[in-house]
């Protein structure tokens, strides 16, 4: 097992030459947040948009507009409920993340089915939140594509049928492969499973365990991986950060909120971009 590092991070995160536009950034399109769970999505895609997506669309129910309008006017929005106009802008995306606040009823199963079917080669995938529990039922085979599962311990149980008891490094790793995803597996210290190695991530803080916090993290992947070349790289950066935010705030308060940790993801990453 190895550890993340700062000087990981460092590598991964890179000053951001003078010539470029949005495009270069990469374009995310983030799919969640039902009636009962807008929050997720606007938590997500907070994260994505301040860790640096250059343009962000995210496809939710309607009645999460206004809401997503005001807390983040940078994104774009499409109703997910037009699911052949999804169809159509998934082709345009590089990275897709689906789950947060998703819901796991028909149009839900539709959209997760949609995503899979339409992803290309060329594009990375981020599953989250719902939309794992949904891919624990499916029998077919994940699309031969960079996916990420990011699953707190209960989801790993049902996608990967192994017990929290059971779930040992060696285990994890095992099922990781055989899944052939990129596993992040959420606990007091993330452990990250990519083909050929287990990563350790040393941060963590109890004043994280509050709602929302898988979303934004969701979200940093989706924007980290939208930028950054070295998928696996841009995945253990986001969790690293991700944590070393919680554990500087968590400081000075007993409680770390996601959105306090979305406001600072543009800080971090200047400071570890500097030569």
């Amino acid at each position: 097992m190895q550890s993340i590092t700062a000087e990981l991070v460092h590598q991964t995160i890179i000053r951001r030459p003078a010539e470029s536009h949005k495009g270069t950034y990469g374009r995310l399109m983030l799919i969640g947040g039902n009636q009962n769970y807008g929050g997720a999505i606007i938590m997500a895609a907070t994260a994505a948009v301040l860790s640096g997506a250059g343009l962000v669309t995210v496809a939710t129910d309607a009645s999460n507009f206004t809401s997503l309008h005001a807390q983040l006017p940078e994104a774009m929005v499409v109703d997910y409920h037009q699911t052949e106009f999804v169809s159509q802008l998934l082709k345009t995306m590089d990275v897709i993340v689906i789950g947060p606040g998703l819901g796991t009823d028909q149009l839900a199963t539709h959209l997760l089915s949609t995503v899979l079917a339409h992803v290309q080669a060329n594009q990375r995938l981020v599953i989250d939140g719902s939309a794992l529990t949904l891919l624990a039922t499916r029998q077919q085979p994940l699309p031969a594509v960079p996916i990420v599962v990011t699953p707190h311990q209960m989801e790993w149980q049902r996608l990967s049928g192994l017990k929290i008891a059971d779930q040992t490094p060696t285990a994890n790793h095992l099922a990781q492969q055989r899944l052939g995803v990129t596993a992040v597996v959420k606990a007091h210290h993330t452990t990250i499973y990519t083909d050929d190695r287990v990563w350790f991530n040393p941060g963590g803080t109890p004043a994280m365990a509050t709602g929302g916090m898988g979303d934004t993290l969701a979200g940093m992947i989706g924007g980290f991986t939208a930028q950054f070349k070295d998928f696996t790289n841009a995945i253990l950066s986001a969790v690293y950060l991700h944590s070393e935010i919680a554990d500087d705030l968590a400081q000075s308060r007993y409680v770390v909120l996601p959105h306090q940790i979305s406001a600072e993801i543009p800080k971090y990453m200047h400071r570890y971009s500097l030569n």
